[in-house]
């Protein structure tokens, strides 16, 4: 026999907890009929090291999302601390072709757009989707990696932006707690 169903989760207190996780930053990229799409995240995980797997987490509703799920294929670029425009760029909800305007980009195996300057890529093959409430975690399976610069990372934390000034030392910028 159940018992009463807890109480549920606020959705503001959970954003400020998970805020407290400190997080790199990436843009997945994919390409379908000719038209890529792209979006910033930082739900991305090392799932498996044989074979080389990575998850990342992507709404259901985004463009990519559906691009990937149609052509099976996706690429990821680890974002240093200098490319903080283009991970706002790509966070926005804008058309694709806008979020590309102006930010070096170029070609992977499977023509996916792969960003200029990053601290590394991955390009992947689609193993599996899994539908979870409002997002979609994507599995995919590493084909091909990138190798990029020797640079700080673009780090977040509590909603904000942070970057590793040293190997040792992550600075925040001021602001709230």
């Amino acid at each position: 026999m159940a018992g009463p169903e807890p109480p549920g989760v606020d959705p503001t207190a959970f954003r400020r907890a998970i805020a407290r996780w400190a997080t790199g930053v990436a843009v997945v990229t994919a390409r379908d009929g000719g038209v890529d799409g792209g979006l910033t995240v930082n739900a991305l995980l090392s799932v498996s090291l044989n074979p080389p797997m990575l998850l990342v987490s992507l709404t259901h509703d985004a463009d990519t999302t559906a691009m990937i799920e149609r052509s099976h294929r996706f690429a990821v670029s680890l974002l240093a601390a200098s490319q903080q425009p283009w991970s706002d760029r790509f966070a926005q909800t804008i058309p694709s072709a806008e979020k590309f305007l102006g930010v070096p980009v170029h070609r992977g195996r499977d023509g996916i757009a792969l960003l200029d300057g990053t601290l590394g890529a991955f390009e992947c093959e689609l193993e599996r989707t899994i539908p979870v409430a409002d997002h979609h975690v994507l599995v995919g399976r590493v084909v091909r990696i990138e190798p990029g610069v020797d640079a700080a990372p673009l780090l977040f934390y509590r909603s904000r932006y942070g970057e590793a000034s040293a190997a040792d030392t992550i600075r925040l910028p001021p602001g709230k707690p």
